[in-house]
This record gives C-alpha cells, structure tokens and sequence, in this order.
C-alpha cells in the first residue's frame, strides 16, 4: 500500500491524521497495524505516538512551519524603522541621491550608504512591501510652492470665507483658465505585446481655444469658451455673466494668474462688491482648485476622441462635453472628493 508523505500534507490535515493514530494507539492497536489503517508511514507513526506519550493531546498539534516572522532578515528593527522614516520625510535630492523618487533602486543605495548593507532589488522590494509601501504616481509640486502659505489656507483663510459666505447668503465658486487643443490624444490603447501602437495626430492643422469656467461644491458649473487670447476684457465678460447668472453674491476663488491680479478687473469688482469678492489660492497650489479636476476631466474626453480638424469642430466637441457637465451636478460634485481637495467639499 502506498504511503501518504505527512511532508504534503496541511497542518489542519496533518493534527486530524494524528489524532487518528492516537485513537488507534489507545484502542490498543500496534504500531504496524496502525501504519496499515492509516496509511501513514512508520515514522509519521512512530513521532505522533512519542509525542502523544511525552505530552498528551496538546503535544500532537503541528508546529508551524517556514521561518518564524522576522527571521532572515538583514535589517535589525531599528535600522528598518530609520529607513522608513527617511523615506517619509526626505526626497532623494536632499540626500544628494541620483533619483527624483522612492524607487527600489533608491531605497537599495539609501540601506548601503546608511549602513554598509547591500541587499537585491527584490530584497528591497519584499521589505517595502512588509512596511505597507506602494508604488504610487507622486503629486506634483512646485519648488516655490511655501508649505506654510499652503497650511494657513487650509487652516485659516479658507475656514474664514466659508464662515463669510454662510453668513452673508453667498456662493463660492472656484474658477480656472485652460487651453484646449486638438493634437492631444490621451488614455490608453489595446495591442499586441512588443507592438506599440501609434496614436496619429493632426499635423499641419493645429488649432486651439481657450476656456474659463467655474466650479462650486453643489454640482454648479459656469464657463465661457474664447476664441482668442485670454485678457482682462474677457475675464470680465465672464464674470459679469457669473453675477447675474449666479443670483446672489459670488465670492470666487482663483490662483495668481497675472490677469486675476489685473488693474482693470480689480476696479471692475471693487464697484460690485456688494456682487462678487475675488479671493487667491497660495501662489503655485494648483492641486488646492477643484476646478482643476474639470480641466482634467475636459481634456481627457477631448483627448479620447478623434482630433477634431478644425476650430469649430473643437469648439463643438467642448461646448457639447461641458453641457453635459452642466447638466450633471452629481459628477461636478464628485471633483470635490479627491483627497487633496476635500477640505472644500
């Protein structure tokens, strides 16, 4: 009779096959007769007896098997935690390190010069994936971008126009420029491996348009799409329309755009103050704009298209995807639930 291997067996299977050996062996059964009824080999036998006789039920039970947690590792904890709080903390730049990012090759040349340990990509990779790390596409930020500019925003100013609409009847809105053209070709394609497929664009025909709209975190949606360069007459057009659209007082949010800053739109508002109140994101914040998540979402539905070849094809295409943006305030609202912008939701 062919024996089992206890080797392949799991540790469930392995403590219920034992336990039938100790049943068997406490009938009174002999060693080989149990071999013959269990269809276990003498030694698999033999040890479950032994460890029945020297500690009872309890002893039976199979150890776990494969290394103990921790065990072969070549960092000690507290070289682990360093590292991760290294990584948490510093950009390879700072440490005068030849890589923009966290990758695995980065964090192995960090362990060797920290420590004098040089470890495989895959050993690296196996301990970030143990300190719950992922491989992540990073926020951009702008090196002029000041943390502290940034941090009062969220703690200060923005709380502060937000307790001043509520109070005054007002509706904030957050507003952005972007410029649409029709050679940008997005997303990605399906094909065979090793065979890279070509996305053709328009060559020759370039053309581009320009869009100011408005974003506000109940599903609103305003915007003007311009034919020509973008300019202080044009933002006040827009935001004549906004105010009388609007109904109420608008305090809207834009970046530091120089025509924000213009002197022509600053006296335009300051004699419709009791209309509309203009306020500034930190300078180089653009991941602080709701309204940048419109852009995003525009772009990427022009991009997935078919180039359009003329100007008015393009402007048919945007005007028809804002329209249904218009008319769904439900997907406005959903570009206020990215983590980076969720204090303005």
């Amino acid at each position: 009779m062919e024996k089992d291997d206890a080797r392949y067996s799991t540790l469930e299977q392995l403590h219920e096959r034992r336990k039938q050996v100790v049943r068997l062996h406490r009938k009174g059964y002999g060693v080989m007769q149990i071999v013959e009824l269990s269809g276990l080999s003498y030694p698999a036998v033999r040890g479950a007896i032994d460890l029945y006789e020297e500690g009872g039920m309890a002893a039976i039970k199979p150890a776990t098997r494969g290394k103990r947690v921790g065990q072969g590792r070549t960092l000690t904890d507290e070289q682990e935690r360093c590292i991760r709080q290294i990584i948490c903390d510093k950009r390879p730049e700072q440490l005068k390190m030849e890589f923009a990012l966290w990758s695995r090759a980065a964090v192995m040349q960090l362990i060797e010069r920290e420590y004098g340990i040089k470890l495989s990509v895959r050993g690296v990779g196996n301990y970030l994936s143990r300190w719950g790390f992922t491989p992540q596409k990073p926020i951009k930020k702008a090196y002029e971008q000041r943390p502290e500019a940034v941090q009062a925003w969220l703690d200060e100013q923005y709380p502060d126009i937000e307790s001043r609409a509520k109070a005054e009847g007002a509706e904030i809105h957050w507003g952005d420029e972007t410029a649409l053209v029709n050679t940008d070709v997005r997303g990605r394609c399906y094909a065979p491996a090793g065979k890279t497929p070509v996305a053709y664009v328009v060559g020759g025909t370039r053309q581009k348009l320009s869009m100011i709209a408005t974003v506000t975190n109940q599903g609103k949606t305003r915007w003007m799409i311009i034919d020509e360069a973008f300019n202080s007459d044009q933002l006040i057009e827009f935001l004549a329309a906004l105010i009388k659209d609007a109904g109420k007082k608008v305090f809207l949010i834009l970046d530091n755009l120089r025509v924000h800053h213009s002197k022509p739109v600053k006296a335009w508002v300051a004699e419709r103050q009791d209309k509309i109140e203009l306020f500034y994101l930190p300078s180089y914040s653009p991941e602080l704009n709701p309204e940048e998540r419109l852009n995003a979402d525009l772009k990427h539905a022009m991009g997935t298209k078919v180039p359009a070849r003329t100007k008015a094809k393009l402007k048919t295409a945007a005007t028809e995807h804002m329209i249904k943006l218009e008319q769904s305030p439900a997907r406005v609202m959903s570009f206020f639930q990215d983590p980076r912008v969720k204090y303005a939701a």
